[in-house]
C-alpha cells in the first residue's frame, strides 16, 4: 500500500502536484488555508493511488512524501 503525505505548512497551493497525478488522488483544499494563507493539497482518493510519485518530483517546494508500506 502506498501513502501520500503532504506537508502543508510548506504547500503553496500552486497545484502542479494536481494536474500531475495521473490517477486524480490529490487536490487544492476548497475552503482550508495554510499558515501563509494558500489553500494547500491535499489527498483526496488515496485508494487510486499507484506510488509513481509524479507528485512528489513535481512539487517545487518539496511538500509531498510518498511513503510505501
Amino acid at each position: 500500500m502506498v501513502k501520500v503525505m503532504i506537508n502543508e505548512l510548506v504547500c503553496k497551493g500552486c497545484g502542479l502536484c494536481v494536474r500531475a497525478c495521473p490517477k486524480s488522488v490529490l487536490a487544492l483544499a476548497k475552503v482550508k488555508l495554510n499558515a501563509k494563507g494558500y489553500h494547500p493539497a491535499e489527498v483526496v482518493n488515496q485508494e487510486a493511488c499507484i506510488g509513481c510519485a509524479s507528485c512528489a518530483r513535481t512539487c517545487p517546494d518539496v511538500a509531498i512524501r510518498i511513503e510505501k508500506e
